[in-house]
């Protein structure tokens, strides 16, 4: 019998442009990827390609300069349009232009696989052992360490987020084997996190954990730290159930599956779908005609409104590739007494506004602060939506300090930026914790290691 676990703390945002049960799926080839080194915490890039040379879909585009064995691959096969650089020769990414007439994929060689040492080797080559994260410091796992357990969430709790198990479907096979995959890498369990109801076949080798309650239940970290968390000198990995099931191909196959299945969300998407497309799909290929025309400014999000990250048309998804959200951007509003409008469209947690006791309506925020960013307020907010038993205000202050003992004792080791997403939003300050707490594991990584 699977245990379940119930969160108190958390907040679901009730938005609009959300998917439905009839909602429609379509399908689109990729012209433009794009791999992001950004994208992957720890991953120091270095190229292993030039522009123009032509590549299969799983070869080798970079390589991780501290460890070369670790690969970034092409999520399709074509040529190498362009290396995009930024400051100092800063390698932002690299773009393929996909070859239409279809998609060749490199073969792997996964014969020995019971070794832990060949099964590692084949990840990084693959580039699927970039998929995961490691903590402490939430960073692709360093090869040389083993973790005492790994945790697989296998739903998305994120505002407007699809269901995991609609893009797992009939790949029950290819579960069962990643987490024997898997299972081979830890010294502890394999432990797979899903919403009650909903079906996910798994192997003996997986250890069964029901979670109930609102975001941010489907993080993987927040799992782990109410199912068995991380103490100073372990180190655990976390990773979805979609990454599971690539590894699991690769592993039967020989091959890597680089396909996702994209939700197209938010107030400002005529019909929200879902669009199945390839890893690192250029935005454009993906919205096409379905946003709205409108004579307000939009934000295009590759993400979640919480956690993604604002990009153009001409952008490309960003990891974990998938959802793409579209709101107002708010920046050419001009409304009656702005931000402290008591118009019960005003979306926000505070019992001050109307919208605070609707508790099932929808609304269509957009991408303004309301409010201006000031001193750090110690109100305890934090602690409403944190389901995790550390102090966050207090950690967040430990880690504008720099100061380690602090940071070390008040939980650390245990978070990832995306933890403190929702913190972010209902911050009264209006700090930008997500980037303050990447600040603070960089920091504390070079520190310490």
């Amino acid at each position: 019998m699977c245990k379940i676990i119930k969160l108190r703390r958390g907040l679901d945002m009730n938005l609009k442009g959300g998917l439905s049960a009839g909602s429609p799926v379509t399908e689109t080839k990729a012209s433009l990827v794009a791999v992001i080194p950004d994208d992957f915490p720890g991953f120091v890039p270095k190229l292993s390609v030039h522009e123009g040379d032509e590549v299969e879909c799983g070869s080798e585009l970079l390589h991780d300069k501290n460890c070369e064995e670790i690969k970034l691959v092409s999520p399709v096969s074509g040529k190498v349009k362009e290396i995009v650089r930024g400051e100092r020769r800063k390698i932002l990414r690299v773009i393929v232009e996909a070859d239409p007439s279809g998609n060749n994929s490199k073969a792997f060689d996964v014969s020995g696989i019971d070794k832990k040492e060949n099964l590692t080797e084949v990840l990084m080559k693959s580039g699927l052992w970039a998929m995961m994260r490691q903590r402490p410091y939430d960073i692709i796992p360093s090869p040389g360490t083993t973790p005492v357990n790994i945790f697989i969430s296998a739903f998305d709790s994120s505002p407007l987020a699809p269901t995991l198990a609609d893009s797992v479907k009939r790949k029950d096979r290819e579960i069962a084997e990643g987490i024997r995959a898997l299972a081979r890498l830890t010294s502890g369990k394999v432990y797979v996190s899903t919403r009650q109801g909903e079906e996910c076949p798994l192997p003996e080798e997986a250890t069964h954990i029901i979670i109930e309650g609102p975001h941010p239940a489907g993080n993987a970290g927040v799992q782990a730290a109410n199912i068995a968390p991380v103490n100073k000198g372990e180190t655990i990995w976390t990773l979805d159930i979609v990454t599971a099931a690539r590894i699991g191909t690769l592993l039967t196959s020989g091959k890597a599956d680089w396909s996702t299945e994209v939700a197209l969300v938010g107030s400002d998407v005529k019909t929200p779908k879902t669009v199945k497309t390839a890893v690192g799909c250029r935005i454009k290929d993906i919205v096409k005609d379905d946003i709205k025309t409108s004579d307000h400014h939009l934000r295009i999000i590759s993400g979640n409104v919480l956690t993604g990250t604002a990009e153009t048309a001409d952008g490309f998804l960003h990891y974990p590739y998938r959802q793409v959200t579209v709101i107002p951007e708010g920046d050419d509003v001009d409304e009656f007494m702005g931000w402290a409008s008591m118009s019960p469209e005003k979306m926000s947690v505070s019992h001050s506004f109307l919208s605070s006791f609707m508790k099932k309506k929808k609304f269509a925020p957009d991408a303004r602060l309301h409010g201006g960013r000031r001193a750090m307020i110690m109100s305890e907010q934090y602690d409403k939506v944190m389901p995790m038993d550390i102090l966050p205000e207090y950690l967040v202050k430990a880690i504008l300090a720099k100061d380690i003992d602090q940071m070390e004792k008040l939980g650390i080791y245990e978070v990832a930026p995306e933890d403190f997403a929702l913190c972010e939003y209902i911050d009264p300050s209006k700090l930008e914790l997500q980037k303050i707490v990447r600040e603070g594991l960089d920091y504390l990584r070079k520190e310490l290691e």
